[in-house]
């Protein structure tokens, strides 16, 4: 499966477990292909760096660790959809160029859209939780 991780999804594996962590796990063994894009990684980091306060050189290693498993695309397509937060656009434009078969987020303006162009839109729990149903049945 195809996908792509919204910056909140990394920020909250990487600061406190939890859901977001377990769906990275599925992405570093391989089980869900995750992809990101050069402004989604640019985002993490300056997030890192001024709210969380991490060192650069701690985000440079958290940031390799993520180039390891998500697979990089560089959008051809620029969107401007959601109005509200423009930066929330960057993750549908990854999808896109991603060909994803899902988007997973805690973010409330992606949340609220439900689908984007097909692509179904869920969070963290609702993802593990449909994996886990797909993987017993």
């Amino acid at each position: 499966m195809r996908a792509v991780a919204d910056t909140n999804v990394y920020i909250s594996a990487l600061n406190f477990g939890g859901t977001a962590e377990e769906v990275l796990a599925l992405g570093r063994a391989n089980i869900l292909q995750l992809f990101i894009s050069p402004s989604i990684l640019q985002e993490i980091e300056g997030v890192l760096l001024r709210k969380f306060h991490w060192s650069a050189t701690r985000t440079r290693q958290a940031l390799a660790v993520i180039q390891g498993f998500a697979q990089l695309v560089r959008p051809k397509e620029a969107i401007h959809f959601i109005a509200e937060d423009e930066p929330d656009n960057r993750i549908l434009e990854c999808a896109l160029e991603a060909d994803a078969d899902l988007i997973i987020t805690g973010d409330h303006h992606l949340r609220g859209l439900k689908t984007f162009r097909g692509i179904p839109i869920l969070s963290p729990g609702e993802f593990l939780e449909t994996h886990r149903r797909g993987t017993h049945e």
